[in-house]
């Protein structure tokens, strides 16, 4: 059967970025700690914020939860105030440190052409795992490519990440379709082939270098790669 609906990761599928949480670099988010009168320095404020995220990525594995940054922030902004933050706090240091991760992220040429091309034939949605909701709807817009995802299914919104079995019943609750209609396409081996795989629905990995365990006509070069298969 020809699958009427793509589902696509997000991060390192459709757009290039650093999984880093300190290598973009941080002064904002750092002059924003400090404007508190917080005296730390900044390589203990990355330390502490990495260590924070590692431990909430641990709690959150077993059963595939997520956590948002607000979430995050409230646990690791206690460790360098020493004290309780306040929710405007969390809201500002937040919106300082993804503005500046998100120098990280970069839109591969030619990708706008892809997905329009693509949106013209299959109906397309986005089922990522992140920690903020409003993070991939704003790249979209960015991208000029809000109008070709029918829809946008965000792990923090769920409360559960990939690969629990959740997203991707969610997303094709969303577009009304049965697990035969739809192809699913990422770059991460469990939550992007495994997951789907287990769910009913056909997978493409983005795996340049072969290291994962798939049969050859579902691996990628790049998701440009996606139009060949299909």
């Amino acid at each position: 059967m020809q699958p009427t609906r793509i589902l696509f990761d997000f991060f390192g599928t459709l757009v290039d970025y650093s999984s880093s949480r300190t290598a973009q670099g941080y002064p904002k988010t750092w002059a924003t700690v400090r404007d508190w009168g917080v005296e730390v320095s900044y390589e203990r404020m990355l330390a502490e914020w990495s260590a924070t995220c590692l431990e909430l990525d641990r709690i959150c594995e077993a059963g595939h939860r997520e956590y948002s940054m607000l979430e995050a922030a409230a646990h690791f902004l206690p460790k360098i105030l020493g004290r309780r933050s306040t929710a405007a706090q969390g809201e500002e240091f937040v919106h300082a440190y993804l503005d500046e991760w998100n120098a990280g992220v970069t839109y591969p040429p030619g990708i706008q052409a892809f997905v329009r091309t693509l949106a013209q034939r299959y109906q397309l949605a986005v089922v990522t795992n992140t920690h903020w909701a409003g993070l991939v709807p704003q790249h979209l817009i960015t991208m000029g490519l809000a109008d070709a995802f029918a829809e946008v299914i965000t792990s923090v919104e769920l409360g559960r990440r990939k690969p629990h079995p959740q997203t991707y019943a969610t997303a094709l609750a969303a577009l009304q379709a049965a697990p035969e209609d739809a192809v699913f396409v990422g770059d991460t081996f469990e939550p992007d082939f495994l997951g789907p795989e287990a769910a009913g629905i056909r997978a493409y990995l983005i795996d340049p270098r072969g290291h994962a365990p798939i049969p050859a006509d579902r691996r990628l070069t790049t998701v440009f790669d996606l139009t060949q298969k299909l």
